[in-house]
């Protein structure tokens, strides 16, 4: 297998730094709703809902940069069948971990963090400012 490109380990990780970040951030806001009795009383399955969905978003961005990274080497035609076979793959992972957080552990704290990777790429612009003044 091929070594993992610098940008895909670097992209990865500034996915992975938002996740535990707005992680964190939600599991305060469920001990506070929950302090309040706004929602139930925090409980471990919201940490591990939230560690689950978190964990697959930030797998399921790492495996579409590998898929990207692969399919860069290769004819159009190729590309575009792996491009495609890596997203229905990641799309049954992600449905796969929610349906399984969502029924075992806590419905909230696993469907709120997979919209965290898009957050973070949705912020992303305004960090790369100051690289891109220097252009």
């Amino acid at each position: 297998m091929k070594q993992v490109d610098a940008t895909v380990r670097k992209e990865t990780l500034y996915i992975l730094y938002w996740v535990l970040g707005l992680s964190a951030l939600l599991q305060a806001v469920f001990l506070v709703l929950g302090r309040f009795d706004v929602i139930e009383p925090w409980n471990i399955r919201m940490l591990l809902g939230n560690a689950l969905s978190g964990g697959v978003g930030v797998l399921n961005f790492f495996l579409m940069g590998l898929t990207v990274q692969k399919a860069l080497g290769q004819d159009e035609k190729r590309a575009k069948n792996a491009i495609k076979t890596s997203q229905l793959y990641r799309m049954m992972l992600l449905v796969v971990a929610t349906i399984l957080g969502a029924v075992f552990l806590h419905l909230w704290a696993t469907i709120i963090p997979l919209f965290f990777p898009r957050v973070a790429i949705a912020f992303r612009p305004l960090f790369d400012r100051k690289s891109n003044e220097n252009i």
